[in-house]
């Protein structure tokens, strides 16, 4: 009895997660190997979404621009991290890089390039869509488009960033540290939560990097006190009021 509810359980969960999804999120599957691109563009197609799949870097690079992209970081013609570079620069589609590399240093890599996650082969179909549910959930906000905070204007569709009509140029990392911090002006938000925001939500390594970001954050925006650093803690947006001398290039 006690299995039957189990899995009775789990089937309403799975069936709530799959009403999330709808026919309209369109998916590039990038994968040379036959075999797993028929796979995984039929486990898709099945679990509801809309799919395409092309075994070649620069084929995924001519693409309609989906919603998320299934990245094979070892393609034939193109490295994958350079497909990643290219596609994260024209494209605020969520990237999951799918590889047979299970070293660090290249998922570092994949990650630092503007993938929104990874997956080592091999993994189920189920682990997949999960990751797919939650970089959609990051990648497509409840709330306003844009999002402003003193001389700070944060464009959440385009991922663009102005600072006092000013056009500043932030990596994938840079834009997902201040998005986390816009979420609730003025709440303090823990060292651990930016971490799993912007890098992954298994970080378990040392949250100095977090200082590096920000840091060069800070010196991008140039405004004075719009990041403050709360000792113990972590990080918040400081109170400010628009005005033309926040943001003027110095």
């Amino acid at each position: 009895m006690r299995s039957s509810a189990s899995s009775e359980r789990r089937e309403t969960r799975m069936n709530a997660q799959s009403a999330e999804v709808t026919e309209e999120t369109r998916v590039l599957v990038v994968e040379d190997d036959r075999g797993i691109a028929d796979s995984l563009v039929r486990g898709l197609r099945q679990a509801g979404y809309t799919v395409e799949g092309v075994r070649r870097g620069r084929d995924a690079l001519t693409a309609p621009t989906p919603d998320v992209v299934l990245l094979d970081l070892g393609l034939p013609d193109i490295d994958g991290v350079e497909v990643c570079r290219r596609l994260r620069a024209r494209s605020d589609a969520a990237i999951i890089a799918v590889t047979a590399r299970g070293e660090e240093a290249d998922r570092v890599v994949a990650l630092d390039e503007g993938a929104d996650d990874y997956l080592v082969k091999p993994f189920g179909l189920a682990e997949l869509l999960a990751r797919m549910r939650a970089v959609l959930r990051r990648r497509r906000p409840v709330g306003p488009e844009v999002v402003r905070h003193g001389p700070l204007a944060l464009d959440l569709r385009t991922r663009q960033v102005t600072v006092g009509g000013r056009t500043v140029a932030l990596t994938p990392k840079e834009f997902s540290i201040l998005e986390c911090l816009t979420a609730d002006p003025g709440r303090v938000v823990s060292r651990q939560q930016i971490l799993e925001r912007a890098w992954d939500a298994h970080w378990y390594g040392p949250t100095k990097v977090l200082d590096v970001h920000v840091a060069a954050l800070r010196r991008k925006l140039g405004v004075p006190g719009l990041i403050e650093t709360v000792y113990g803690h972590g990080f918040r947006l400081g109170e400010l009021q628009p005005g033309p001398q926040h943001g003027a290039p110095s």
